[in-house]
């Protein structure tokens, strides 16, 4: 029975402690840090955890527990601090998006990882989507053919309101905007079903928050070995019609799924009907996925647990978290200095370093209001947080 601390007891930590919970007979949440301890409270309460001790600082958890696993839930610049604090007490991490505001902290939490030998494994939950899974599937069956465009939009919106919580809208503090904090997720799906770019080309605005510094907008232009994958990243969409549309040398698959396989007539232009031996192949693929026993937050903690249990790295490691912001680095370099990035960024880079995209990155504008707390419910995997269903 694993024992587990949670550190950050803010929304997102419900979808930690809802998964957690799915899984009673391979772990144990003994333990709740927050600065604000009556938060962790009331999540002990609610969440009828009456044995936990709740504690005010990481450093005193990981002094006085005997915790196994910690999920980090913290805001994003104190990821790699906590992180390194808790792999050098000997202590696995599970550590929220985006793993680091910089790459430098993330090869500082891959340094302490390698040190340590414990498990560092970043959240990354929509590789544990059905509909996910089942896009992987027909790209890496080769069926489609070298990918030739992809396009991929993380669409979602947030009212001005959305940026008054403390940690939200600086860079200093939230370590940048949608593109870093919403769009993580759609960038390491594009890293996972294409591998990485050569380069990237990038617009960013501040579109509908005049309450924020940083972009509530960007749109980006990846080079790949041969074709270009188009991300765009929003907190304005609305409706939130999020996608994913791969284009391949012999067909297009997407999510939400749709399959189109076409055949040149001998003047180039598509042939009527495509080609339906094709489509019915991805279809197929479709058709066989078994649907995953556990999806989101709730899938990927149980692959941790797994992966202690059997002595294996996790599904998304430290190494995947980092090449997710060396991609979003590399996008703010872009439109920040309105320039082509080629990859990959080495220590060299301005960019690479702790604090220097606060330095650097542009100020749309100043944040005006800082509350504590917010009420309401959160947005996860496209579906209210699981204490709302």
């Amino acid at each position: 029975m694993l024992k587990v601390g949670i550190i950050g007891l803010g929304n997102i930590s419900r979808a930690h402690l809802f998964g957690y919970q799915a899984f009673p007979d391979e772990c144990e949440i003994v333990a709740l840090c927050d600065i604000y301890p009556d938060k962790a409270q009331a999540k002990a309460q609610e969440f009828k955890l009456g044995s936990a001790t709740v504690y005010d600082n990481h450093r005193d958890l990981l002094a006085k527990e005997q915790v196994d696993l910690v999920s980090i839930c913290t805001p994003p610049n104190t990821h790699a601090q906590i992180t390194i604090d808790a792999l050098r007490a000997g202590v696995n991490v599970l550590v929220e998006k985006p793993m680091a505001p910089s790459l430098e902290e993330c090869d500082a939490m891959l340094a302490a990882q390698k040190e340590s030998g414990k498990t560092l494994a970043v959240v990354a939950q929509n590789r544990f989507r059905d509909d996910m899974a089942v896009l992987k599937a027909a790209v890496s069956s080769g069926l489609i053919g070298d990918i030739t465009h992809m396009q991929v939009n993380s669409s979602w919106w947030r009212g001005r309101a959305y940026y008054d919580l403390w940690w939200r809208g600086t860079w200093a503090s939230e370590g940048g905007g949608c593109t870093l904090n919403h769009a993580v997720h759609h960038v390491d799906l594009t890293l996972w079903l294409a591998g990485r770019p050569t380069s990237v080309t990038s617009v960013l605005a501040n579109a509908a928050h005049d309450n924020s510094e940083v972009e509530d907008l960007s749109v980006s232009v990846l080079q790949l070995d041969r074709g270009l994958a188009e991300i765009t990243a929003s907190v304005v969409d609305h409706g939130e019609e999020q996608s994913i549309v791969v284009h391949g040398t012999k067909a297009r698959v997407s999510q939400p799924w749709k399959v189109v396989a076409t055949l040149p007539q001998p003047n180039g232009f598509p042939m009527p009907g495509g080609n339906p031996e094709l489509s019915e192949q991805l279809e197929a693929i479709a058709a066989a996925h078994q649907p995953l026993a556990h999806v989101g937050h709730e899938g990927e903690i149980g692959d941790v647990l797994a992966a202690l249990r059997d002595g294996r790295p996790p599904a998304i490691t430290g190494q995947d978290g980092r090449a997710a912001i060396e991609l979003i680095t590399a996008i703010y370099e872009s439109g920040t200095e309105h320039r082509t990035v080629n990859l990959p960024l080495t220590p060299d880079d301005p960019y690479y370093h702790a604090g220097k995209l606060p330095e650097l990155a542009h100020h749309f504008y100043e944040k005006e209001n800082s509350v504590v707390d917010q009420g309401g419910f959160i947005i996860v995997e496209g579906s209210p947080d699981p204490a709302q269903r």
